[in-house]
């Protein structure tokens, strides 16, 4: 049976969807993500761009987003009502700007939905983990999601897919060493899985292998479509073996996160763990630096996890530790 466990986490709420003990789709919601998907709320246009249907937006706390499309009559420096409707995306070196629409008249100011209450919408059982249950989280392969979402490196039963990000898109490479046919399906079909798993929202492009035959083709688009949930818009499969996918994005995916914001990714990822070693006294983590620079830069982080714990924690920098390694020690080993 499926079943989302979910996780109120330091940083951030986490969640993903187990069917047969494997995550099939998972979230992070992080406390600092900014304006989120779904909130109503005041917002002073700061600028008219050139093209006049887009206007660039101050929200309260200082972030920016854009307008589309602009109320006619709208005055540079007015403030109007807003809804929020994709959330900022990182990407190298910036974060691109949320996006928001006019908010219907008949709507208040509200805050979005939060990560808890939209997986119970879904109808799915719900199950809550703390520190001190058994970690069904990690059972289900919750490290393993989190370094394939670091790396884009998907394994599947024949081959590997590759998922590269770029500015405009998410680009899926198949390889393998299975008859082009078979490997094509199953690429489609592990694709499908990984967009669905990952929340990779917006323009994908897969490039399976070439085929001559259009039923082959066909095969292969209907693999992915097993696989993968609507809504989503799709092409058919060309001759070249690219297949093009369109699904809403209203959020960063996890690779984004992973990618982009790696090191407040794994900074969050190195407390979940601390929250779980055995022992007792004092903890010491053993990071990056870059991932001790963000936790030090964060206080409250490291309060929440002395608090949860009930002892002191430490820090410690070690250059020769990888990003996403770490180790947490206790002072009273079990």
């Amino acid at each position: 049976m499926a079943e989302w466990l979910y996780e109120d986490g330091i940083g951030e709420a986490r969640a993903a969807l187990v069917e047969d003990g494997a995550i099939v789709e998972a979230h992070i919601e992080t406390e600092s993500g900014g304006a989120r998907p779904g909130a109503i709320c005041e917002a002073r246009l700061a600028e008219i761009l050139p093209n006049r249907r887009t206007g660039r937006l101050e929200l309260v706390g200082g972030e920016e987003a854009l307008i589309d499309p602009l109320p006619a009559g709208v005055t540079e420096g007015a403030t109007l009502r807003v809804e929020i409707v994709r959330s900022a995306i990182p990407e190298p070196g910036r974060r691109k700007r949320a996006r928001a629409k006019p908010a219907a008249k008949t709507k208040t100011a509200a805050t979005a939905t939060a990560l808890r209450d939209r997986l119970t919408e879904t109808g799915t059982p719900v199950q809550t983990l703390a520190a001190h249950d058994p970690d069904a989280l990690e059972a289900a392969g919750w490290s393993e999601l989190l370094e394939q979402a670091a790396t884009g490196a998907v394994p599947f039963p024949g081959g590997a897919l590759r998922i590269a990000l770029t500015p405009a898109m998410a680009v899926i490479d198949v390889d393998g060493a299975l008859p082009p046919a078979e490997l094509a399906r199953a690429g489609a079909r592990a694709a499908g899985a990984a967009i669905r798993k990952f929340d990779i929202g917006g323009s994908t492009v897969i490039d399976l292998p070439s085929l001559a035959s259009k039923a082959e083709r066909q095969a292969a688009a209907e693999a992915l479509d097993a696989a993968l949930p609507q809504p989503f818009e799709r092409t058919a499969v060309n001759g070249f073996g690219l297949l093009q996918i369109v699904r809403r994005r209203v959020r960063p995916s996890l690779l984004e996160l992973a990618q982009h914001e790696s090191a407040p990714t794994a900074a969050r990822a190195l407390l979940r763990r601390a929250e779980r070693v055995a022992g007792s006294g004092a903890r010491t983590l053993t990071a990056h630096p870059a991932i001790i620079a963000h936790l030090e830069g964060r206080p409250e982080w490291r309060a929440a996890l002395e608090r949860r714990i009930g002892a002191p924690v430490a820090l410690r920098a070690d250059p020769a530790t990888g990003l996403w390694g770490g180790h947490i020690s206790a002072e009273h080993p079990a």
